[in-house]
């Protein structure tokens, strides 16, 4: 009999804020690449994850939630979500099953952005019913699968759990089937084509919005500032800066005697430890700037954009 031949591809994760594109990708590669928070919107940029095994690769993109775009930054983080279709083998469209199943009414406006587009794809197209496992009675989600299939009738439907893996193995397995066959792109052990320090700042970001949840200020942004490696005691210590727009926000993220900051810092760094390998020292600065330097510096975060956007 002949081998099957060794398949790799790129698979855009797509969907409305809040259905879990970052948990599940995070679940699929068995490790945190993408940051998870209750708050939406909180995946800015595409982040890569890739999946490895002895018979295929599949390099997953992550993106923004994607909603009807109002004002500049939903639409830069809208683009930067359809941006992720370029190259793309296969689409993967992520929703929050346990919400329209409890809330029927909210789907229609939630996918208005997809529904033609997806529609109109000649790409194999997944649409993956995610947070399954929150659903006490399955019976409730046969109406939404069958409202998914009228929609998008030529896409492969798959209720699953992010949260505990429920129906992964076969989305996996039928995701694998369409992509071409082809040698790996990247080396096995590589997770992510995320720099290290942007990974190191993203666990800051998701320190902050666990921490302050809906206080945290919209356009706050963190920055590596130094990265310093001993080379004998193999330590790392890391310099990084939260910007915020005013004073008060700075006073926000501190806390009363500097407790949020304390929190914030101690837990992102027992995390960068744990994705480094090695010893790290975190230093955790607040610092204001001008709303208008952050707002540009938060929307410079999502790359280039046409000048008519702003």
């Amino acid at each position: 009999m002949t081998a099957e031949p060794f398949r790799c591809g790129r698979v855009a994760l797509m969907g409305p804020p809040n259905a879990g594109k970052s948990t599940f990708l995070n679940k699929c590669l068995g490790q945190k690449v993408s940051i998870v928070s209750p708050r939406p919107q909180t995946t800015r940029n595409r982040i890569t994850g890739i999946l490895s095994g002895k018979d295929a690769q599949v390099i997953f993109i992550d993106t923004p939630g994607i909603h009807q775009p109002h004002g500049t930054t939903h639409r830069l983080m809208t683009r930067a979500a359809w941006d992720a279709l370029d190259g793309a083998d296969a689409l993967g469209v992520i929703l929050d099953a346990d919400l329209y199943a409890r809330k029927a009414e909210f789907l229609e406006n939630d996918i208005e952005p997809l529904r033609a587009p997806v529609a109109a794809e000649q790409r194999p197209v997944f649409v993956i019913a995610n947070k399954v496992d929150l659903l006490g009675d399955k019976s409730r989600l046969l109406p939404l699968l069958e409202r998914l299939h009228g929609i998008w009738p030529e896409a492969g439907l798959f209720p699953v759990s992010a949260a505990d893996g429920e129906g992964l193995p076969a989305l996996l397995a039928a995701i694998k089937s369409v992509l071409p066959p082809r040698p790996s792109l990247f080396p096995e052990d590589t997770l992510s084509t995320a720099p290290l320090r942007f990974m190191a700042a993203e666990i800051v970001r998701e320190q902050l919005f666990l921490t302050l949840r809906q206080e945290l200020p919209y356009f706050t942004t963190v920055e590596i500032e130094a990265w310093d490696e001993d080379g004998e005691a193999g330590d790392v210590e890391i310099h990084a800066v939260i910007h915020v727009a005013r004073s008060t926000h700075k006073a926000m993220v501190i806390g009363r005697g500097g407790q949020n900051i304390k929190r914030i810092g101690q837990a992102a760094r027992m995390e960068i430890m744990e994705l480094l390998g090695r010893k790290t020292h975190l230093r955790l600065w607040v610092k204001v700037r001008d709303s208008r330097a952050e707002e540009a510096a938060f929307l410079r975060s999502f790359g280039p954009a046409p000048e008519a956007w702003f």
